[in-house]
């Protein structure tokens, strides 16, 4: 068995395969694919690479078929540099720990993380004054950063943490995907030097307050993290401090990435779309009034999330791996096992036979009638099965909580003069640089 079958993608260089086109615009690549077929070949280099771009097809991958898959290379080159938590672990221990993890997000945690979130909305809306400029991307990845800190870690004894976390982690999201990416030779190069730095300092600190935490006795505390040094499974046993501090890093990388690049982006649409933004101001204050944004309001904002939906569509996870363990049908095709298969939720969210004018922003796509209407397979902006983000929730309350509390004080419009935001090729597709002015209401 082989990938000869496969037909391979335009573009293809002897020598280099695909790389010279995925350089040149790699996200106008990956939109494009779906028009060649449903399964293609990519070659990065002398590396082939299966690239599934059919809702049918991502879905045999990660829900049908999942068994037959393992996360493969992206994550084995991301592993050593940021751990094997939920994102990066294979079974067993992908579905031992994530049962574990699975009760630090039912409703009664949400609704105390919330009085967090709502806390540090306020404290950031408050400090900002009229006519002031930004770059919403990196204020939002602070508040995202902080926000997550502050319910990660015990108040008493995580400030070292939420400091390293706030200096180092903003290094590490730029330059994780090109790091896995790039070949294994330069790993000594001295371009990664500060990304390695910054991985191996935030891992020290998480350790040096995992260690504290745990002296403390824990138990009783609703941190995120002394919940994972209490959890037991069915035998008695918990995790390691080792797996504790690789779950807090992949809670650290997921939760604010997806958190400060959606609310940046629903900012810049918003600001693009006064009436939608009217919309939510009107909901927003009829829910929530002059009050503070609790968790009771989360599920009353419906506008709301509509916006974060629509933003995530637009400007989702880039890409995806996984590697067979065992020979596989995807999309007609027969593939050997040991095939690298690539996916772009991204991509996916953008496929014009998915959604009709796909580039533009409408909320109204996630009206409940819509939705109704829609195959679940089309909507996968957090995974799904067994491999779906288990802190799906905590982000969009995080967001919504956010955004219902800036939007009545402020409006938020492009800088005059400033060029629109473009779409970094990263874990996410976040904007490179969004300069806003504040403006009061």
């Amino acid at each position: 068995m082989s990938l000869a079958a496969i037909p391979r993608a335009k573009g293809s260089i002897p020598g280099l395969g695909h790389l010279p086109r995925l350089a040149r615009d790699p996200l106008a690549v990956l939109r494009s694919l779906h028009a060649e077929g449903p399964v293609l070949r990519l070659d990065v280099g002398p590396v082939p690479v299966v690239v599934v771009t059919s809702a049918a097809a991502v879905n045999d991958l990660m829900v049908k078929q999942a068994r037959s898959f393992v996360k493969g290379r992206l994550f084995d080159r991301v592993r050593p540099l940021v751990g094997n938590g939920l994102a990066n672990s294979d079974e067993p221990q992908h579905m031992r720990h994530r049962r574990l993890m699975q009760p630090m997000f039912y409703k009664e945690r949400l609704a105390g993380y919330a009085e967090v979130m709502s806390e540090r909305a306020d404290r950031l809306a408050g400090s900002w004054t009229a006519d002031q400029k930004f770059d919403v991307n990196e204020v939002m990845t602070t508040f995202a950063i902080e926000t997550l800190a502050a319910t990660l870690f015990s108040a008493d004894i995580g400030r070292s943490a939420v400091d390293a976390v706030r200096e180092d982690l903003p290094i590490i999201l730029r330059n994780m995907i090109l790091r896995a990416l790039a070949p294994q030779f330069t790993d000594s190069w001295p371009i990664w030097k500060k990304f390695d730095t910054a991985a191996a300092r935030m891992r020290a600190v998480i350790d040096e307050v995992i260690t504290a935490t745990r002296a403390s006795a824990p138990a009783g505390r609703t941190d995120l993290l002394s919940l994972l040094l209490s959890a037991r499974d069915d035998t008695g046993e918990g995790l390691t401090d080792e797996q504790v501090r690789d779950e807090l890093t992949t809670m650290l990388f997921a939760g604010s990435e997806t958190v400060a690049s959606t609310l940046s982006w629903a900012l810049h649409h918003l600001a693009q779309h006064p009436d939608v933004e009217q919309q939510l101001l009107a909901e927003i204050d009829q829910v929530v009034g002059d009050g503070k944004v609790t968790f009771a309001h989360v599920t009353q904002l419906p506008s709301i999330t509509r916006v974060l939906d629509e933003a995530i569509r637009l400007h989702g996870v880039v890409t995806l791996m996984r590697r067979t363990t065992e020979p596989v049908s995807i999309g007609g095709y027969e593939l050997p096992a040991e095939t690298e298969v690539l996916m772009s939720l991204y991509a996916l969210h953008r496929n014009p036979d998915l959604y009709p004018d796909p580039d533009r922003f409408d909320p109204d796509r996630w009206l409940p009638e819509q939705v109704a209407a829609r195959p679940r397979e089309h909507v996968v902006p957090f995974g799904a099965g067994n491999r779906k983000c288990i802190g799906d929730r905590y982000a969009w309350m995080e967001a919504t909580i956010a955004l219902a509390t800036i939007l009545p004080r402020w409006k938020l419009r492009p800088v005059p003069g400033s060029k629109s935001p473009r779409e970094a090729t990263a874990a996410m597709a976040h904007p490179t640089r969004m300069p806003m002015v504040v403006l009061p209401r």
